[in-house]
Order: C-alpha cells, then sequence, then structure tokens
C-alpha cells in the first residue's frame, strides 16, 4: 500500500492488485497483476474507491474493469477491517459499480452491461459478488 498523505480533497493511499480470480455464470478467469485501487479517506471517516484492474478470460480474451465504490460503517468495524480482522460482511457498508471493456466478441456483451456489486473485505483482499442490472 502507498500512502501517499493528506491532500487537499482526502487521505490518499493507493494499493496494487496482485492477482486473483474470478468465477460466474457466464465469465471465469483470473485477475492480471498490476491494477491499482486508489482509496480516498473521507474527512466523515468513508473510503471512496477508484479501481482499475485488467481481467482474462478463461479464453484468453482481456477485459478491463473499472469500478467506483464506497464502503462505511461503525467506527468499531472500520477500525478492526483496517487491522486486517474478520468482520461480518452485515456489518458494514461495501458496494461497487464496475464498468467493463472488451475487443473480445465472445465477450463483447459486457461492454453493454451495468452492474452493481456488494463487497467483502476478508484479511487476504475484497471479494465481491457482482450482479447485471437488467
Amino acid at each position: 500500500m502507498l500512502l501517499v498523505g493528506e491532500t487537499p480533497a482526502a487521505n490518499r493511499r493507493i494499493g496494487v492488485v496482485s492477482g486473483g480470480r474470478f468465477e460466474g455464470e457466464r465469465l471465469s478467469g483470473r485477475v492480471l497483476d498490476g491494477g491499482s485501487d486508489w482509496q480516498a479517506l473521507r474527512a466523515d471517516g468513508d473510503v471512496a474507491l477508484d479501481v482499475r484492474l485488467q481481467l482474462q478470460a478463461e479464453g484468453g480474451a482481456l477485459i478491463t474493469m473499472a469500478y467506483k465504490g464506497l464502503r462505511h460503517g461503525p467506527r468499531e468495524v472500520i477500525e478492526r477491517l483496517e487491522r486486517g480482522e474478520a468482520v461480518d460482511p452485515a456489518s458494514y457498508y461495501f458496494r461497487i459499480s464496475p464498468l467493463f471493456e472488451t475487443a473480445s466478441a465472445e465477450h463483447g456483451w459486457l461492454n453493454r452491461l451495468l452492474a452493481i456489486g456488494l463487497g467483502h473485505r476478508f484479511p487476504g483482499g475484497p471479494v465481491y459478488n457482482l450482479f447485471e442490472v437488467l
């Protein structure tokens, strides 16, 4: 985590994403190394997220995923999260709104998709459940 510090906008920190996996009904694959997670710790205690990821579908297609998000909750719960402790996902709010982009004809449906995501931060990193908005 890069701790930029207190800027005029917020207390800024930047996390480097070091890979992962994703699985779903229509798409599975891996999160490639090198994404970034720009976090703004706001004066009200909330964390605003601005994330850019590179995904690779099982067939090899490359997909970008960019999302804005918001995480907040009771101070004691957020402090436990910040210390890396496991907490009940129902005890805080963590939502994202991802957009996707790909040149793959097979996965072109992602270019026209709006989604929302429910997040949970585990000690080893975040996990999201994404839902297509119909």
